[in-house]
């Protein structure tokens, strides 16, 4: 038992910082502002559960999904990079609002629906916070430990699940928390926060990207 903690405490020193619930809490402030309390509570829970899911699937089914699309952990990190980049671009310049226009009035509640869902599993769950370096970890880790003795058999069949639901807990908790925050600093606080928002997830992306390049770079010149 003792192994289990020391695994799942060693994960978690790992993938907390890769995945950084709180830069997730900022963006979510950045994005929920439009938003009840009933309805960012549900949009924080279906990240959580998104996180998880995608954390499952880059464990036991990552590796095989790259190579049977002939993806790399480049790649992986240069199309994270451009979706990141390219939500940072739209919280720094939203577009106008149409209240006005027929067509906006009558698809209103789609549209919101339409926000809720996008928000929840992008950017939300990804790239945010299962983006394109926890994935690749999550991957390399999954290759590395399966053919190594530093744990137990049992312990690498459990751990994962478990440090990955709660790496899901704790950004559920975070992800609850906002609402303390939105009123606290109001509506004109919500707007600074995404435009900077906006501009640090332009920044990441744009260094995924560059990160991406130089490992192709390296690859050729190995």
């Amino acid at each position: 038992m003792f192994e289990l903690f020391k695994a799942l405490g060693f994960g978690l020193v790992v993938i907390l910082p890769l995945a950084n619930p709180l830069t997730t809490v900022a963006l979510f402030l950045g994005l929920s502002g439009h938003m009840s309390s009933a309805e960012r509570n549900q949009t924080s829970f279906r990240a959580s559960v998104y996180v998880v899911i995608i954390m499952m699937v880059a464990w036991y089914a990552g590796q095989l999904v790259m190579d049977t699309f002939g993806i790399s952990i480049p790649g992986l990190r240069i199309a994270g990079g451009l979706i990141v980049a390219f939500i940072g671009f739209r919280m720094l310049f939203p577009a106008p609002k149409g209240h006005e226009a027929p067509e906006v009035e009558s698809k209103t509640h789609e549209i919101q629906n339409e926000q809720e869902t996008d928000i929840a599993f992008v950017p939300l769950a990804m790239p945010s916070t299962a983006g394109p370096g926890t994935i690749a970890m999550i991957i390399s880790s999954a290759s590395t430990l399966r053919h190594s003795d530093t744990f137990a058999p049992w312990i690498i069949a459990v751990a994962p699940p478990l440090l990955f639901i709660i790496v899901g807990v704790v950004l559920w908790a975070s992800l609850r928390s906002s609402g303390a925050v939105m009123r606290i600093v109001g509506k004109g606080g919500i707007e600074a926060i995404s435009r900077l928002m906006g501009f640090l997830l332009v920044c990441m992306g744009v260094q995924f990207i560059i990160n991406g390049v130089l490992e192709i770079i390296s690859t050729w010149h190995g």
